[in-house]
């Protein structure tokens, strides 16, 4: 698809465990302008995959959807994968902008189960009032330094995947409003996982320009301004992330190892069909109560483990925010987020109000492409996410 040509834009790439996924968006006048997207459905497990054939694979791919949805940027921010990041709240005493930092390193060494040298890390420290993320994810590109690092032998590394989402002068001691206490978002990612993107993108003849993780790319796609606290539940084809966003950050992300693939085996065992057969079975009656053989409670029993870990998160979130602010609503989103009567299932086992997430809500897009945007929004929102980082 390719509606304009683009000046200034950026392309979003979501490089997911069973599909690559790019939507690129040109900056109109501060507003994300949809310019072309395009997937390709193949198993591309970068992270635990990390074989050279696979990253050349990955490139192969990612130049292909370039090509064929008629993209003309080259300017590319990406995800990496919740369930490869650590993420920790943590509070800290006053103190000065220069000792911030060593604090910060020495407390990251009490959670990250890695060793410290082995992870980039980064930091932002919590707002006490909505702020909106400013996030800028990788230092520019130097061809020359990085030319030089090549030559020696060395593998050039981004100072930090993240950069801090507030001047921390606004943020230390000096701002009454913090009182004795600072609550610091602590993020940290293998450098191995990290070097793995920059090199995929540079074979590309792609400029890397933000990395960061996916809980920020959904925050901004889905949740937009709203400094209500918000749980998003994606549900991906191998795995599921869970993030409650306060103030429009994800203070708390978790992952678990279920997600559509989980669901479709479990019909496949239950009513004895083929993998075809059961993901269609999925896709016409999901939490239906007129499915076939029982298969409703197969769906429901299959992500059971979702659902005990959106109850565990929000137990975790209430206990560690000192408040009795209640989540105000879930938004669905991945590729399971449409799965018939979902909505309704989650809203009354979870006493919550679910909706099914708009990634387009704040993007401007001819209106005749409506229906099929709708459909392909769950798939695509860490992507339009992404794409709308520097816009």
């Amino acid at each position: 698809m390719d509606i304009l040509s683009a000046k200034k834009s950026y392309l979003g790439v979501d490089l997911g465990t069973s599909a690559v996924k790019m939507v690129e968006l040109q900056d109109k006048g501060g507003r994300a302008l949809l310019l072309t997207y395009g997937y390709v459905e193949q198993p591309t497990d970068i992270i635990r995959s990390s074989s050279r054939e696979m990253e050349s694979k990955i490139v192969n791919i990612i130049k292909d959807i370039h090509k064929k949805s008629h993209m003309t940027s080259k300017r590319v921010v990406a995800a990496l994968p919740s369930f490869s990041v650590f993420s920790s709240i943590i509070s800290l005493p006053a103190m000065k902008k220069k000792d911030l930092a060593k604090a910060i390193q020495w407390e990251a060494k009490k959670f990250i189960p890695l060793p410290i040298e082995e992870m980039t890390l980064d930091w932002k420290i919590v707002p006490p009032k909505p702020v909106m993320p400013v996030i800028n994810a990788l230092p520019k590109k130097k061809d020359d330094a990085t030319n030089k690092g090549e030559k020696k032998g060395e593998q050039n590394e981004p100072q930090s995947f993240l950069t801090k989402i507030l001047d921390t002068k606004k943020a230390v001691p000096g701002n009454p409003s913090l009182k004795n206490n600072i609550k610091v978002l602590l993020t940290a990612a293998p450098k191995k996982i990290v070097e793995r993107y920059i090199r995929i993108f540079r074979t590309a003849e792609m400029e890397l320009v933000s990395l960061e993780t996916e809980a920020f790319a959904l925050e901004r796609s889905l949740a937009g301004n709203d400094p209500a606290p918000i749980m998003v539940i994606d549900i991906g084809a191998v795995s599921s992330n869970i993030s409650i966003i306060e103030s429009s950050i994800p203070i708390l992300t978790r992952s678990i190892d279920v997600g559509g693939v989980s669901i479709t085996k479990a019909i496949m065992t239950s009513l004895n069909v083929d993998l075809e057969r059961a993901e269609q079975f999925k896709r016409d009656i999901g939490f239906s109560a007129d499915g076939p053989g029982g298969l409703p409670d197969t769906v429901k029993s299959a992500i059971n483990p979702i659902i005990n870990e959106v109850k565990y998160s929000v137990d975790i979130y209430l206990s560690q925010s000192g408040t009795q602010n209640k989540i105000e609503k879930i938004i669905l989103t991945g590729g399971s987020a449409f799965l018939p009567q979902m909505v309704n299932y989650l809203s009354k086992l979870l006493d919550m109000k679910v909706i099914i997430g708009d990634p387009w809500d704040r993007v401007v897009y001819p209106l005749e492409l409506k229906p099929v945007l709708s459909e392909l929004g769950p798939r695509l929102a860490v992507a339009v996410g992404l794409a709308m980082r520097e816009i």
